[in-house]
């Protein structure tokens, strides 16, 4: 341990690696393992929530999953899967002593799929669930992205962009330019990109492509990869923890079916970000913040 920090080992069926983690707070009663996006990505761009969890009371864990930056990166495509990567969740969880009585599983982006795949699995060990900015299907993702987001986009850049996803060049760095251009700066941070928290740019510089792009596929407009045809939308019914759902009105996440997961969840409820985007946790920070910390709060009161 050093200034919070600790190398946790998880074993794989290639052998046994370590993820890195960071304690921040100090809190038994309430707990919180946060799951970053990506996949790939890191727990650099949840920096901006620290200080206000941390004041509110919490006890805080940042984490890069297995392959991420602060943690081991093994060249080994085979552990690059939803079900393992929900193992090794399991396995920090056992490691950190988290468990039913305080534990909260927070999942933003990537991190919402294996927050509610996890649930599915363990909620046993739930206290309550946090899912943010993640829509419960990729096809439904996909769709709104065709109907709702690439029409108000630039056609001719729109164009360049599936022609170079088309011709396999998105190495190009054109294919970056266009992406932050025509959609990120609308709806991944609204804010132009100078203007990004160096936090949020060092989780963009350090994302492994090894596992991003097989997985998402190569950018956030819309899912290709392994993660093409995941729906769990019909499986909400089965998460029986205290779960909320946070999405923001220029999300690349249809908001309309984030409050239809609350709905479908037998304990859930919709937090909405009005002014935010796929990052809403930066670019409507105080009113995302107050939503978090509000459910966060009433969990603590909750029984297990």
């Amino acid at each position: 341990m050093s200034d919070g920090v600790r190398m946790i080992p998880v074993e794989t069926a290639s052998g046994t690696f370590d993820v890195w983690t960071r304690k921040a707070g100090d809190n038994p009663r309430l707990r919180l393992l946060l799951l970053h996006g990506g996949p790939g990505a890191t727990h650099e761009y949840l920096l901006p929530m620290e200080q206000e969890l941390v004041d509110s009371g919490f006890e805080v864990y940042f984490y890069d999953q297995l392959g991420s930056h602060f943690s081991d990166q093994p060249d080994d495509p085979s552990l690059w899967e939803i079900d393992r990567f929900v193992d090794e969740v399991e396995q920090v969880r056992v490691a950190l002593g988290l468990g039913r009585d305080d534990f909260v599983l927070y999942g933003q982006s990537w991190g919402g799929v294996l927050g509610i795949e996890y649930a599915l699995a363990h909620q046993e060990h739930l206290k309550g669930l946090v899912v943010s900015n993640m829509m419960a299907s990729v096809p439904a993702y996909n769709d709104y992205a065709e109907r709702v987001l690439m029409p108000t986009m630039d056609q001719t850049a729109l164009a360049e962009i599936k022609r170079l996803e088309a011709d396999g060049e998105t190495d190009d760095p054109s294919y970056e330019a266009l992406l932050i251009e025509h959609h990120y700066v609308h709806h991944v941070l609204r804010r132009p990109l100078e203007e990004w928290p160096a936090s949020v740019l060092e989780s963009f510089d350090h994302i492994n492509k090894d596992i991003y792009v097989p997985i998402q596929g190569p950018s956030e407009l819309g899912a290709s990869g392994k993660l093409l045809h995941w729906d769990r939308s019909e499986d909400l019914r089965r998460i029986e923890v205290p779960t909320l759902v946070m999405g923001a009105e220029h999300d690349t996440m249809d908001p309309a079916h984030l409050r239809w997961m609350a709905e479908q969840l037998p304990r859930g409820r919709y937090h909405h970000s009005p002014e935010g985007s796929h990052i809403a946790l930066v670019d409507d920070h105080e009113t995302y913040m107050s939503g978090l910390v509000d459910f966060l709060h009433e969990l603590e009161k909750v029984d297990a």
